[in-house]
């Protein structure tokens, strides 16, 4: 159900907690999201039991409570970001994200390093 869906920053934030330590309960999600975002407990709750409504999380019954798992990975989602931003903002196009960046001088060595070293690698892969 997911595939479809993009996550609202509301939605990232659960998902960002269960990233970082799968499974969490319920009140231990809304703790996070409190300790986090400064939202109520209630609030976090909702949020949950929304996401899980919508196929976003599954959960497992535990010993004493739910256990809460995200549906999809990190990395999934931020390609699904990624995908959906460059479509929004740049039509698609990669190049003109990186020439737009470049232009306004605002990638650091470590970037264009790290830019350097992915295309290596693709380029080794669809000749390699």
């Amino acid at each position: 159900m997911w595939e479809k869906q993009r996550l609202t920053s509301t939605e990232w934030e659960v998902c960002e907690c269960l990233w970082e330590s799968a499974p969490l309960t319920l009140t231990q999600i809304a703790n996070r999201l409190t300790e986090r975002t400064g939202w109520t407990r209630s609030t976090g709750e909702t949020l949950v039991r929304r996401m899980a409504e919508k196929g976003l999380l599954r959960w497992e019954q535990g010993a004493k409570a739910r256990l809460y798992y995200p549906v999809m990975d990190r990395e999934d989602a931020v390609a699904r970001e990624t995908k959906g931003f460059l479509q929004k903002v740049f039509g698609g196009s990669v190049g003109l994200l990186v020439n737009t960046m470049a232009q306004r001088e605002e990638l650091s060595q470590e970037e264009i390093g790290q830019l350097y070293e992915a295309l290596k690698k693709l380029e080794e892969k669809n000749h390699g």
